[in-house]
């Protein structure tokens, strides 16, 4: 998994030296989802300025300009097109006819390659599946709630989007992945990370947590949008259906939605992304591993593989043993 991070200041009297140090520990915080790739984006005289390096947070030197409003971040954990191409990494340069803006992903896409040959869109030299998004959004030539909910409802897979424009307006997409969203109304101030737990560790190491801070509420097919003045403007999408295995294969597990928890049916569908089966997945969420311990699996290959050969194995003794007593052979 990645994350994503960051804040937008519209009043303009948090100081400099504690934005960036502000976007140096929301950074550091979210190395726990993600330390291959490390990226944030900003506006520099009206121009979308993209920083990213193939390194983990805290190897890094993140340091927006005097006079930047908005800062959008992600930390990388690689799935598909490695982190040392660093056109691999996250923000993407985004362009269409009225404005440039860039985008980061938290998830996995599982329809990029068949999405770009549906919709006829350029060959490209970055191999991630997130990029699919930016070409979604530059066929409609437009950065709008229209161009938007037509990219969220075309892709198929696990994600949040966030964008910056170059306008200093910073969009959210909110599909299944998670999102926490704060606003600190006394300090002219939005921050957020993907998970709260980030975000309490970077504002704890500032002293954030000591001012109030209102949690924006954000739901699964929400897309916002909040402007430079820090207002919000809102509008949703229909997520795509699901075309995991549990869906051509129905007949076997009847209603998977009432079978398996949200978390758990998103490490299945996205078990290709980590290099493995589906079905595997599927056989340790049976055996009773919890989605956290085979999502810990998903992220180191060998473990997770000798892991599937020892409950296999485990299984077939099982069930010789069965056939055996029951006087099968």
């Amino acid at each position: 998994m990645c994350s994503l991070y960051g804040w937008l200041d519209y009043q303009g009297v948090v100081p400099h030296k504690i934005l960036k140090k502000l976007t140096q520990s929301l950074a550091n915080a979210a190395e726990e989802r993600g330390t291959d790739a490390t990226g944030i984006s900003y506006i520099k005289d009206g121009k979308v300025i993209i920083f990213k390096r193939p390194k983990a947070a805290h190897k890094l030197h993140l340091s927006p300009p005097e006079g930047t409003r908005v800062v959008m971040g992600h930390t990388r954990l690689s799935t598909q097109g490695s982190e040392k191409n660093n056109q691999n990494n996250h923000p993407f340069l985004g362009k269409t006819s009225e404005k440039t803006w860039s985008l980061a992903h938290n998830g996995c896409l599982s329809n990029d390659r068949s999405l770009r040959k549906e919709k006829q869109l350029p060959i490209t030299e970055i191999e991630t599946d997130s990029f699919i998004a930016v070409q979604l959004i530059e066929s409609k030539d437009k950065l709008d709630f229209d161009s938007l909910r037509y990219m969220a409802e075309a892709v198929h897979g696990s994600f949040t989007f966030s964008l910056l424009d170059e306008d200093n307006s910073l969009y959210f997409v909110k599909g299944n992945n998670p999102l926490c969203l704060l606003h600190i109304k006394s300090l002219g101030l939005y921050v957020y990370a993907s998970t709260e737990s980030i975000m309490k560790a970077a504002l704890r190491r500032l002293g954030f947590n000591k001012f109030d801070a209102e949690k924006v509420e954000v739901d699964d097919g929400d897309i916002l949008k909040i402007d430079r003045y820090g207002d919000i403007t809102r509008s949703q999408f229909t997520p795509a259906p699901s075309y995991s295995y549990f869906s051509r294969s129905k007949w076997w597990y009847g209603d998977y939605e009432d079978y398996y928890t949200t978390y758990e049916e998103t490490l299945i569908e996205m078990a290709h992304c980590f290099g493995a089966d589906e079905n595997d997945v599927i056989l340790l969420l049976d055996y009773g591993y919890s989605a956290d311990e085979v999502e810990e699996l998903l992220l180191d290959t060998a473990a997770f593989q000798e892991t599937v050969r020892e409950v296999k194995f485990v299984e077939g003794e099982e069930l010789y043993s069965s056939y055996c007593c029951g006087g099968v052979f």
